[in-house]
């Protein structure tokens, strides 16, 4: 089950059974299984909090998340600062909702074991998020 709730800030504007049935073929083409997980919608003050007081860490982030994944079942939390989303597609010269959905996707694919914080690794998480960015076009057809 997906859950989507907001803290602080508006929910976006994101069509949820859509984006479920995206989720769900993203984390089945990995060979896993949806199991829980909790997307919550926060600002960038929320957002650099969490990453205080779970992470360790003193800086803003699009998204933060938190794996509770059992064998071949993908669970956790997501975290997402739509300030930041907002901030970095305006940035990067990108539609707000594309990032967005950039981003909605990049918890998922740490979810199913992706890394992007080691040489390389980036490289490998930017391909897995075009390739499900362009799945998402394709059910859209």
């Amino acid at each position: 089950m997906i859950s989507y709730d907001s803290e602080g800030i508006a929910m976006p504007k994101i069509k949820k059974r859509e984006t479920t049935a995206w989720i769900k073929a993203v984390v089945a083409s990995y060979k896993r299984r949806l199991g829980d997980i909790g997307y919550m919608f926060v600002d960038d003050e929320k957002i650099l909090e969490v990453n205080r007081e779970y992470l360790g860490h003193d800086y803003y982030t699009d998204v933060i998340t938190f794996d509770y994944d059992e064998d071949d079942v993908v669970n956790g939390d997501i975290v997402i600062s739509l300030d930041t989303v907002r901030s970095n597609a305006e940035l990067f010269g990108k539609e707000y909702d594309d990032e967005l959905h950039r981003v909605i996707i990049h918890g998922i694919l740490h979810l199913c074991g992706i890394n992007d914080k080691g040489p390389g690794e980036r490289e490998i998480m930017e391909a897995a998020e075009n390739k499900a960015l362009a799945l998402l076009k394709e059910m859209k057809r």
